[in-house]
């Protein structure tokens, strides 16, 4: 069984994918191709987790969006043909869950279900009776493999909603992270407040709620006003990106574009989820450009606490 106490989630999955994976085996979507190209390299990166302390792995599935991959493979690379979605979902899930068996621990898998129009673009998120279908096949097909949903980086009050409530239909635990406005203003990407995200998904009952892909001194501004929500579980997993000023775009480079802060060392952001977990933090981890070696170190800090 799971420890009782904070959980410590991984770090970025994607983005280390796009680092490790060999030259010929990048393609225009990464993360979604891998899993066919390169299950191995998948693999590893849940083990590195696994090593270095993280109790909840995520399954490679935030990539994996039909839609993107009708819109970017195909005429491009074979394995990015949107009618192999559903392998390559399934092909995710199967892979966490060999990485589990094959480390002899105890750890939890979760089952992204991400943005569906891209990160950070609350103007793209679409229209309930659009997205929320896609996110009941994105549940239908991934709720075998995982032990609970996260539904991250939700950028609007109504993505959440959607996301939570087609999730919840599983019968499965469901988190919802939200992502925020790099400012500490504690607003969502859409300029919404945190507190209606919270009233959007309440009458849900989520199992937890969190925020996450924002800036670490973002995360710790927020957390009192997740404490006061009341949800059983809540907490934070940041990124280690320089600020994602309003309205970013995709640029060549990708997410990385954006650029990795060098005054965040793992160190310096294991002081900030020191510091959530001294605010009552019961689930903290990384997202963008936290990896292994975060993770490492955060397992240090909460063994000694």
């Amino acid at each position: 069984m799971i420890a009782s106490g904070p959980l410590l989630l991984d770090g970025e999955v994607g983005g280390l994918l796009w680092k490790r994976v060999k030259e010929e085996h990048k393609t225009a979507l990464v993360p979604a191709s891998i899993v066919l190209d390169a299950p191995d390299t998948v693999k590893k990166v849940h083990l590195d987790y696994i090593e270095a302390g993280a109790q909840i792995i995520t399954a490679n599935t935030y990539a994996i969006v039909r839609k993107r991959l009708l819109e970017i493979g195909g005429s491009t690379c074979k394995s990015l043909d949107h009618n192999r979605w559903e392998e390559m979902i399934v092909s995710a899930c199967k892979i966490a869950v060999e990485a589990r068996e094959e480390s002899g621990k105890d750890v939890l898998i979760a089952g992204t279900l991400p943005p569906l129009h891209g990160s950070y673009k609350p103007d793209l998120v679409g229209a309930k009776d659009e997205i929320c279908p896609v996110y009941a096949e994105h549940v239908k097909v991934m709720s075998e493999y995982v032990d609970f949903f996260l539904c991250e980086t939700m950028s609007t009050a109504a993505e959440g909603w959607a996301a939570c409530s087609e999730a919840k239909k599983s019968g499965k635990p469901v988190w919802v992270a939200w992502t925020l406005a790099d400012d500490s203003s504690g607003l969502l990407r859409s300029d919404e407040p945190l507190t209606k995200a919270w009233e959007a998904v309440k009458s849900l009952e989520p199992d937890g709620v969190l925020v996450n892909c924002s800036m670490p001194e973002t995360i710790s501004a927020a957390l009192p006003q997740l404490a006061a929500m009341g949800p059983r579980i809540f907490g934070g997993h940041g990124n280690a990106f320089s600020a994602i000023p309003k309205g970013w775009k995709v640029q060549k480079g990708g997410i990385s574009a954006l650029g990795k802060r060098h005054d965040l060392t793992p160190e310096a952001y294991a002081e900030f989820v020191s510091s959530w977990l001294d605010s009552g933090a019961s689930m903290v981890g990384g997202c963008c450009q936290v990896g292994p070696d975060f993770i490492k170190v955060i397992r240090e800090v909460m063994d000694k606490r």
